[in-house]
């Protein structure tokens, strides 16, 4: 067969906070420094962000700390 394209995977905003310890507005708030992935709007009431950002933003915290 030919290519097959990868498509994103999308989290939610609940999923986003089990794996990231900041509340909604603190969220935006790093979102408008450019400081954390931005979020996608998927519907007229619904955004998510990318799964593979959020990892990376993640891993990027953990690798900092290991480096200081």
């Amino acid at each position: 067969m030919g290519y097959q394209k990868t498509l994103p995977d999308f989290i939610l905003a609940d999923e986003v906070m089990e794996h990231v310890p900041y509340s909604r507005n603190h969220l935006r708030r790093l979102e408008a420094q450019n400081q954390f992935p931005k979020r996608i709007r998927i519907g007229a009431n619904r955004v998510a962000w990318l799964r593979d950002e959020i990892d990376q933003w993640i891993s990027d915290r953990v690798e900092a700390r290991n480096h200081d």
